[in-house]
C-alpha cells in the first residue's frame, strides 16, 4: 500500500469511506481479489486526503480508476 502515514481523518470520514470501500468492494464479481480491494482503498484514501466526502463519489472514483488500471 503506499505510504498514508501522514493521513489523519476524523471518525465520520472514516465511517464515510468505510461506506465506499464496501460498496465498491460489493459491486465487483466474484471472486475480489486482494489486489483489487488494495487498490480500491488507496483510491478511496487518496480522495479523501483531497477533500472528497461524499460516499457515492468515492466510490465511483475508486471503481472508475480500478477499470483504467493497467493490469
Amino acid at each position: 500500500m503506499k505510504d498514508f502515514s501522514n493521513a489523519s481523518f476524523p471518525p465520520e470520514t472514516i465511517k464515510l469511506m468505510r461506506i465506499a470501500l464496501e460498496g465498491a468492494v460489493a459491486s465487483l464479481p466474484e471472486p475480489v481479489s486482494t489486489s483489487h480491494v488494495q487498490a480500491i482503498a488507496e483510491s478511496i484514501l487518496r480522495s479523501a486526503k483531497e477533500g472528497e466526502r461524499d460516499p457515492s463519489a468515492l466510490q465511483r472514483m475508486a471503481l472508475m480508476e480500478l477499470q483504467i488500471a493497467p493490469r
